[in-house]
């Protein structure tokens, strides 16, 4: 198409795409895009409405003429990225950022989920990671993003407590490109209007944990968690309400500590188990997988067997399986959440108008040795 010439409608791109296909029989879709001067996320949602439609049929690693006898011809189109061995030039795709504040805890799986339903909306995915409570770091990695990546949409994590995260939040809220919280949530202006995202329905996932460890029989039902994460409130709040709405005994102690590795965390430990020890707590929730593992390791060196003296679930199962006794584990959906947030961007990229959109997921429950039935 020269520029002289009217943009095509629809139904005539539509056409002129069959066209093309049946002249040539492989064609990228960063040659069509070209070939008829519209996005690639055009002229993905064209293949998607001709598949619809059958003038087309969609097969592992692209699509294909319907063989309505024999010696059809066939033709291949890359609109999928099966094991990144397709044609697509992902170079030449538009990209979205993503933040994330860890690369090697909790979110590689998310990150992963994200990259492979990439191509399929069309895009590339430009990675940076930052740390959980980093303001300055979340907008610096952001805004290079912006300014030299020119990134067309926002995947990110962003810190979500105090003031200057909530400075952030809004100067995100406020970009010119469409954004997606993940695993985070929050509400901006004089409306407190929320920001799209997909989480976690961590409560829901404490639920799970203190319901397996009634039906072992046990009454009373701890909790510890560590402060930095941002999900502890939302994974208390699941214990608590569970605990109340099922009848267990409320008064089992709680302790929100410093992070395993913090120079403060022996003491801190050593201070919850002699409380859950002289409460009659016998089972324990605990977030996240690190500070399970540290707890499990601390009650062996003072004779505390779990889980016959005390049942333990992690929350996380990133290497809750790992520990001695192999932890029972809440498991959050961390591909699925990568792959919805960018399904979620994808589907506002292609309509800036659609109502904002909350994705909850949940997770489950794995069951392992350190949540065996009480003697």
């Amino acid at each position: 198409m020269t520029l002289s010439e009217p943009p095509l409608l629809p139904d005539q791109r539509r056409e002129r795409l069959l066209a093309d296909l049946h002249a040539h029989g492989t064609l990228r879709v960063s040659e069509i895009a070209r070939s008829l001067g519209v996005t690639t996320v055009t002229v993905r949602r064209d293949l998607a409405q001709l598949a619809d439609e059958g003038a087309i049929e969609r097969v592992h690693g692209g699509i294909r003429l319907p063989r309505n006898g024999e010696g059809q011809p066939q033709f291949s189109v890359a609109v999928e990225d099966p094991g990144r061995s397709t044609t697509v030039d992902e170079a030449s795709l538009p990209a979205v950022g993503m933040v994330v504040p860890s690369l090697d805890y909790y979110w590689p799986e998310i990150v992963r989920g994200a990259r492979d339903a990439a191509p399929d909306a069309g895009v590339r995915i430009v990675l940076r990671g930052s740390s959980y409570d980093d303001v300055a770091d979340t907008r610096r990695q952001t805004a290079w993003l912006l300014e030299t990546a020119g990134i067309q949409g926002l995947l990110i994590a962003p810190p979500t407590l105090g003031d200057e995260a909530a400075q952030l939040i809004d100067w995100l809220a406020g970009l010119d490109i469409p954004v997606v919280f993940v695993e985070r949530t929050a509400t901006v202006g004089l409306y407190q209007e929320h920001v799209e995202s997909v989480f976690t329905d961590h409560a829901f996932g404490a639920s799970l944990a203190v319901r397996h460890l009634a039906a072992r029989g046990h009454r009373r039902v701890g909790f510890l968690a560590s402060a930095s994460s941002p999900h502890t409130p939302a994974v208390r709040r699941g214990w608590q309400q569970t605990v109340a709405a099922i009848g267990l005994e409320l008064d089992a102690p709680e302790l929100i500590s410093p992070d395993h590795r913090d120079p403060r965390w022996d003491d801190e430990i050593d201070r919850g188990i002699d409380a859950w020890t002289a409460s009659g707590t016998t089972a324990l929730l605990a977030h996240s997988d690190r500070e399970a593992i540290s707890l499990v390791a601390r009650c062996e060196e003072r004779g505390i067997r779990v889980p016959d003296d005390l049942a333990v679930v992690a929350f996380d199962d990133e290497v809750a399986g790992l520990a001695n006794p192999a932890l029972s584990a809440v498991r959050p959906a961390k591909y699925n959440i990568g792959e919805s947030a960018m399904q979620l961007l994808s589907q506002r990229l292609q309509d800036p108008a659609r109502p904002v959109h909350r994705v909850s997921v949940s997770p489950q429950l794995i069951v392992r040795d350190s949540s065996g039935a009480r003697p």
